[in-house]
């Protein structure tokens, strides 16, 4: 491991919490590709299990900030056991109602209950701040928590899809659900480094989204969510199309492996410049990604083309929470980072419904429009909002980056 990302785990704790951290961020990745393979291996029909993704990913877009306000204000311990409690209790629901081919309302019902599980990401971004917050080191830590999203995404659909379709078609989100218990309860055991909660009464009552530049934030990622969607689907279902439907996992694994391999040289990296800037740039370099996927035609192409298309994820997810630091007050870090998740969960949900639909309608290659038109959404947001991400709101104390830009004039 480079030596500025070995650097990062000399605080005490910091290894702990953030292996708690990959394993209960490992359902990120598993459950709703898991559900999408379970319910079109039992049923066939793409727009169910499309739809029931959607349900889980609109549900946790509701809940999660409301969540993570009360993480802010009560602590993670205190509000994440009982919120996942709640999230197993519904995937054993989903689970069985799928298997004894209940009601599809049911269906519904158990998926919306998913979406109460806490977004851990935000959890572990939230105590590398409360360590870190104003140094080089916490852009550092921002790479390495993406770069541990993305090994999640190489690895959690191998691990769903392969079981669901070699196993039982329940075994994905039956396993992701077994690591989202393991993950919480060992990340909320370790108090030691766990952020400082701030009460109602130190902060106000109001919502980290009043931050116009989060707003900014929040609508680009609806879109960017509805790239991230769509490919998941129609992925299995070009890959079952061409009789290779466990393919999908590897093909998937290397969209994610591209923004590994991408976070990992960002994190080496240190930058002087705006970074609204890299932040659009970024977005619009993962608009025009998925041009390519319209004409690919064999899994061996659309693997190369996911694996270019990843290079812009990580990046951009990392300039992204520094612009949330340089936007949100400090006692609503983590409901800020919740809402850019938010955002992706809704955009995930109607960019996995909207192909789920095409996919029935016209075929697993037409659904790659789907994608393609959310980038080119998200690109016209991004320029729409540039400006408003430009004038940070006054205390925020600018994001590290332009930390480290002080320092060294202050050196200089």
């Amino acid at each position: 491991m480079p030596s500025p990302y070995r650097a990062l785990f000399s605080a005490p704790g910091t290894k702990a919490f953030s292996a708690a951290g990959f394993l209960g961020r490992m359902p990120l990745s598993m459950m709703g590709i898991g559900v999408v393979t379970m319910i079109s291996q039992l049923t066939g029909r793409y727009g169910l299990a499309g739809a029931l993704s959607a349900a889980i990913a609109l549900s946790a877009a509701a809940v999660g900030p409301q969540i993570s306000r009360l993480v802010d204000r009560h602590g993670q311990r205190r509000v994440l056991r009982p919120a996942t409690l709640v999230a197993l209790a519904a995937a054993a629901g989903l689970l069985l109602a799928a298997h004894y081919g209940w009601p599809d309302w049911t269906l519904f019902v158990c998926a919306a209950g998913i979406g109460s599980v806490p977004s851990l990401g935000a959890m572990i971004r939230a105590r590398w701040a409360a360590l870190y917050r104003g140094t080089p080191r916490l852009h550092t830590a921002y790479s390495f928590e993406s770069v541990v999203d993305e090994v999640c995404f190489i690895f959690g659909p191998i691990i769903s899809i392969g079981l669901s379709t070699a196993w039982f078609p329940e075994a994905g989100p039956l396993l992701a659900a077994c690591f989202l218990a393991a993950g919480v309860f060992w990340l909320t055991a370790q108090r030691g480094t766990e952020p400082e909660p701030h009460p109602r009464e130190r902060h106000g009552g109001g919502s980290a989204l009043r931050s116009v530049g989060l707003q900014v934030l929040v609508a680009t990622f609806v879109a960017t969510g509805a790239i991230f969607g769509a490919v998941d689907v129609v992925t299995v279902a070009f890959a079952d199309e061409r009789g290779h439907k466990g393919a999908a996992s590897v093909v998937l694994a290397l969209y994610a492996a591209g923004s590994c391999v991408a976070g990992v040289v960002f994190g080496l990296l240190r930058f002087t410049g705006a970074p609204e800037r890299r932040w659009l740039l970024g977005v619009t370099a993962m608009a025009v990604s998925m041009i390519p996927l319209l004409l690919v035609g064999n899994l061996p192409l659309l693997a190369v083309a996911l694996f270019v298309a990843g290079l812009s994820i990580a990046p951009t997810m990392i300039t992204t929470m520094s612009l949330i630091e340089e936007h949100v007050p400090r006692a609503q870090l983590t409901e800020g980072m919740t809402w850019v998740s938010t955002g992706l969960a809704v955009g995930v949900a109607l960019g996995s419904s909207a192909a789920g639909w095409v996919i029935d309608a016209a075929g697993a290659r037409a659904g790659y429009g789907v994608p393609a038109v959310s980038g080119a959404v998200a690109v016209a947001v991004g320029f729409l909002g540039y400006r408003r991400l430009r004038r940070p709101a006054a205390g925020r104390g600018g994001t590290v980056e332009q930390h480290s830009e002080r320092e060294v004039r202050h050196l200089a």
